[in-house]
């Protein structure tokens, strides 16, 4: 199951991503795309990756507690969904125009589509057990909602794009140690006679 990081090994893997696809062309540098929040000031930047809310996903169904060896039981990792905006970084010194931002924008979304989902043993390549892929979908949010993102951090809203990445398991550390099987009971009965 994985492990803590695996919240920022998705936002790594999300930015990776768009360096390798966007850059030299829309975006001239790889240095040019960042994990940030638009309310960093004094950055020099053109994309940024804003991870903005962290849900549990309660329609997935866990298992009380899941085996793990002989004698001990671990709790279930939780799944949580990530919130992302993309975003046009204001205070980039590279003087952006509107088509610029469009021409942006669009790949952005064209590259997302192409490349949706992520194993998590890509992510942590120690991961023994196979889960389910890591889906970046349109998050689905009302225009206000989006608005009400941009206000949180003090800024104006801009156009910008809003992803879910989910189901991300998160792994918990509580293990039980179950007792062990000391005494057992076998009974023996033959055939035809019961009841007597």
């Amino acid at each position: 199951m994985a492990d803590y990081p695996i919240i920022a090994d998705v936002s790594a893997h999300i930015v990776r991503t768009l360096r390798q696809k966007m850059c030299p062309e829309p975006i001239p540098s790889p240095n040019n795309i960042e994990i940030s929040s638009p309310a960093d000031q004094d950055v020099d930047y053109i994309l940024g990756l804003y991870l903005y809310d962290i849900r549990e996903e309660s329609d997935v169904v866990q298992p009380p507690f899941l085996q793990r060896g002989r004698v001990q039981l671990q709790k279930p990792p939780r799944p949580y969904g990530l919130y992302y905006m993309v975003f046009i970084n204001g205070s980039s010194q590279m003087g952006l125009k509107a088509p610029d931002i469009q021409k942006i924008i669009g790949r952005v979304a064209q590259i997302v589509n192409d490349n949706n989902s992520v194993l998590p043993n890509q992510l942590q390549s120690w991961l023994d057990t196979q889960e389910p892929p890591i889906v970046l979908s349109q998050a689905k949010i009302s225009l206000e909602e989006k608005v009400r993102v941009w206000q949180a951090i003090n800024k104006p809203y801009q156009i910008s794009l809003f992803y879910k990445a989910a189901p991300v398991f998160l792994s918990s550390e509580v293990i039980i140690d179950t007792p062990r099987v000391v005494d057992v009971n076998i009974g023996l009965q033959i055939a035809g006679e019961e009841g007597r």
